[in-house]
């Protein structure tokens, strides 16, 4: 057992160094104890199964990216994949030249989905993700209420935003306060069109 808790404090520590999120930050975030969260880090104890969905979910990463070791065989094994400076609507992902970098994900990520980098192109995001920061993102044309997503708007190029759902329409939110959010019915998904390109999955920090 205490190998599994110096192995989730290891991992959180992991995670919340790559979002550069400080310790009394990422507790209030997740709404738990300072004193709690130094505790898991510390290995001292071990959280909750619904911690652990909490702070996974706020990674945007699987539980057992906290539970299991990352120096795994599996997880060792990684593929490269080319981060994209922009995401021109309307042209096949597969398409796309504008390579800016590269990238390596895991391989057990790789097998989720298709998957695919984006460079973040301005401040509507921050404080969470930040100008020139790389997001990996997996395929898909939907997602839940709350998810961070790439989304395209009126055929110009792909954002990244918050998604929040309603009966009556969406909503694409900024984090940053300075930004307004974006709202557009069900006609105007449709007319627009307002479409999902993928979910955000993780965060890769530049310094």
């Amino acid at each position: 057992m205490l190998g599994n808790k110096k192995v989730m404090g290891d991992n959180i520590q992991y995670y919340m160094d790559l979002n550069r999120i400080e310790r009394r930050e990422f507790a209030k975030a997740i709404d738990v104890p300072y004193s709690s969260l130094t505790d898991w880090i510390n290995g001292n104890t071990y959280p909750r199964i619904d911690k652990i969905q909490r702070m996974a979910d706020y990674f945007h990463i699987e539980k057992s990216d906290l539970v299991e070791p990352r120096n795994s065989t599996k997880k060792s094994e990684s593929i490269r994949i080319p981060v994209l400076g922009r995401i021109a609507a309307g042209i096949p992902l597969e398409m796309i030249e504008d390579v800016v970098d590269w990238e390596e994900i895991a391989a057990d990520t790789a097998e989720i989905g298709s998957i695919f980098a984006l460079r973040i192109q301005g401040t509507s995001m921050e404080p969470r993700i930040l100008d020139g920061d790389v997001v990996i993102v997996r395929k898909q044309d939907d997602a839940e209420s709350g998810d961070i997503v790439i989304a395209t708007v009126n055929g110009d190029d792909a954002t990244c935003k918050r998604l929040r759902k309603y009966r009556d329409g969406v909503e694409l939110v900024p984090t940053n306060p300075a930004y307004a959010p974006m709202f557009f019915s069900n006609q105007e998904i449709v007319n627009r069109p307002v479409r999902i390109l993928g979910k955000v999955i993780e965060l890769r920090g530049k310094f």
